[in-house]
């Protein structure tokens, strides 16, 4: 579950009419500050700012999910599932499942989420 913090101010994105993107974000940067706070880790960048926005469309932000081709198809019909709930954000994560999830991450890496390798990601990302 996001911070209230992240929520309000993804909300105050939105009131001010900023895009999707920057709404998704403020989710991205709560992720970031979790791996580094030791929270839990990960494999990749790729996969902070993946978690980041997951959250942020199950939070209710109209992030569409990644056209065709651009990522598996798995993740673009799990992109579409958090669209959905996002729709009803109220609803309880599944507490056993989110469980297993984090005890999962607590094992990865924290030096995905250094600004060194955030870097590197963007760098590679503008290349592409």
């Amino acid at each position: 579950m996001p911070k209230r913090g992240t929520l309000a101010r993804a909300r105050k994105d939105k009131r001010e009419g900023k895009s999707a993107s920057t709404q998704a974000g403020e989710f991205v940067r709560e992720e970031i500050e979790h791996v580094r706070a030791g929270k839990h880790g990960a494999r990749s960048t790729e996969q902070v700012i993946a978690i980041g926005l997951s959250k942020a469309r199950r939070a209710g932000v109209n992030l569409p999910p990644p056209p065709k081709g651009k990522t598996s198809e798995e993740a673009r019909q799990q992109a579409k599932r958090d669209l959905e709930r996002g729709k009803h954000p109220g609803k309880a994560p599944n507490a056993k499942r989110s469980r297993a999830m984090t005890r999962k991450l607590r094992g990865e890496g924290h030096r995905v989420a250094s600004s060194a390798a955030l870097s590197r990601h963007a760098r590679a990302t503008v290349r592409r």
